[in-house]
């Protein structure tokens, strides 16, 4: 049964912040962020939220210290848009599946364009 909730928050926080990440902030380091899952905790005191972001090393890390830098802007949002008793302390990560992903498939390609020949 805690599972369902936590599930259930987790979605909501995923879609809340990704509204509020991009039109609720004005930082100009915080690039074009897609907010890709959010694990919450079972006493949901603390959500890591993956965040995918376009462009090279340097952007990412930009937009990871823009984010975390209004953590307390966006935790306070979440807890106005979410009707929780405590909201969940955010914790920001880089998500590097979709980029992995993207290499094997480009590599397995090569693959089979190599067995073609």
């Amino acid at each position: 049964m805690a599972k369902n909730r936590t599930g259930r928050v987790g979605e909501q926080i995923k879609k809340e912040l990704s509204v509020l990440i991009q039109s609720g902030l004005k930082d100009p380091r915080i690039g074009f962020v897609t907010v890709t899952g959010v694990d919450v905790t079972s006493d949901l005191s603390q959500a890591k939220v993956y965040l995918s972001v376009f462009g090279d090393e340097e952007t990412k890390q930009a937009s990871l210290k823009g984010l975390e830098k209004a953590g307390g802007f966006l935790r306070t949002e979440l807890g106005k848009r979410i009707r929780l008793r405590h909201t969940p302390e955010l914790i920001f990560k880089i998500d590097e599946s979709i980029a992995y992903g993207s290499r094997i498939e480009k590599l397995l390609g090569d693959i089979s364009h190599e067995d073609e020949n």
